[in-house]
């Protein structure tokens, strides 16, 4: 009888090593197989960009292209109570993963995206697609040297043009005006034209417009009809002497190199297709959007139209702004980072619109 208990004994303990054994590895492989969970910072939670396509796409789209091997936890940037300038500097500092921001917030942390959207240098949303596209390995080298991080997407919002209080016909009418600039390089520009750039928040503009602080200010078009610019400006006159205000999106190089190659490619793949390009078609229908509903000048599907003058863009508006994005703007953006630089932005952008950066 003491020998059965001996071997009962030694039989439990066995069996009990085992099943401490098999929970042990299926733990381990739980833990192998569990997904990656990374965060995500967009830009601004309230515009279309951020509504209709960042958060879809990284709440579904991404995991979806990763075979759910990764997730995103997406919240934006105002959302956390940021302002913007920062995202990139905390995002290197390992408070997330992936983040978005538009190039004039973080312009003094990388001088070559000002490059990117120069004042009037893409007319229209086909040369700012050219544009971004011939841009993408400057853009990444300039990330992986300044964040230490991997570029992901270029993408634009609507065509950064001119709300006036006053009557305006052309650019030369800017002269001797207080104008909100949306950027460096578009302060520049206004004051090439001989008009006085004004630094002013988004919210700030519309009652800086009603009390006389500016009389005239730069942004969007559907941004500034979203915002009640209409209500406060008479005229419209859409040059984008702003740009396109380009959003660019960045994952941290250590996480970028942690997917590995299959996953690199897959994500690289999915927002080319499911993020890039869905948001180049849209946004050139979203100018004309803004326009229609600040102007009445075609179909309005965001409410009633503000009832704006649009004003018509002149031949030789198109060729003053030419000549001073080149004598001018280009100079200045050349002077402000270092040759190899501005060689790369010639090897890229210069030869999509035939301009020359720098002597």
């Amino acid at each position: 009888m003491r020998g059965f208990k001996v071997w009962r004994t030694v039989a439990m303990a066995s069996a009990l090593e085992l099943a401490t054994i098999l929970v042990a590895g299926s733990v381990a492989v739980v833990a192998e197989e569990s997904p990656i969970t990374l965060k995500y910072v967009g830009s601004w939670s309230n515009l279309s960009l951020y509504r209709n396509f960042e958060q879809p796409f990284w709440s579904e789209t991404a995991s979806a292209a990763l075979d759910d091997s990764v997730r995103f936890e997406v919240t934006t940037f105002d959302q956390m109570g940021l302002k913007g300038p920062e995202v990139f500097r905390l995002m290197e500092m390992g408070l997330f993963n992936v983040a978005a921001a538009t190039g004039d917030y973080f312009v003094s942390d990388v001088p070559p995206i000002e490059g990117l959207d120069l004042p009037a240098l893409a007319p229209d949303i086909e040369t700012a697609r050219s544009i971004a596209q011939a841009y993408e390995p400057v853009l990444d080298e300039a990330f992986q040297e300044y964040h230490n991080a991997k570029l992901l997407a270029i993408v634009p919002y609507p065509a950064q043009i001119v709300f006036s209080k006053d009557r305006i016909n052309g650019l030369a009418d800017l002269k001797g005006k207080k104008v909100r600039a949306s950027g460096r390089s578009t302060a520049d520009f206004i004051q090439a034209v001989g008009g006085i750039a004004v630094n002013l928040a988004f919210s700030e503009v519309p009652q800086a417009l009603e009390r006389g602080v500016v009389d005239a200010a730069v942004t969007g078009s559907l941004s500034g009809y979203s915002a009640g610019w209409g209500e406060v400006a008479d005229y419209l006159y859409p040059l984008p002497i702003g740009g396109w205000d380009f959003v660019v999106t960045a994952m941290r190089l250590e996480d970028w190199q942690r997917l590995g190659p299959d996953r690199q490619q897959a994500l690289a793949q999915a927002v080319k297709a499911d993020l890039e390009n869905p948001v180049f078609q849209a946004i050139g229908d979203e100018t004309q959007q803004g326009i229609n509903c600040l102007t009445n000048a075609g179909a309005c599907g965001f409410g009633t139209p503000a009832g704006m003058t649009l004003i018509p863009i002149r031949a030789e508006d198109e060729q003053l702004a030419r000549q001073l994005l080149t004598d001018v703007v280009l100079p200045r953006w050349a002077a402000r980072v270092g040759r190899s630089w501005v060689d790369g932005w010639n090897e890229t952008i210069g030869k999509v619109t035939g301009l020359v950066a720098g002597p």
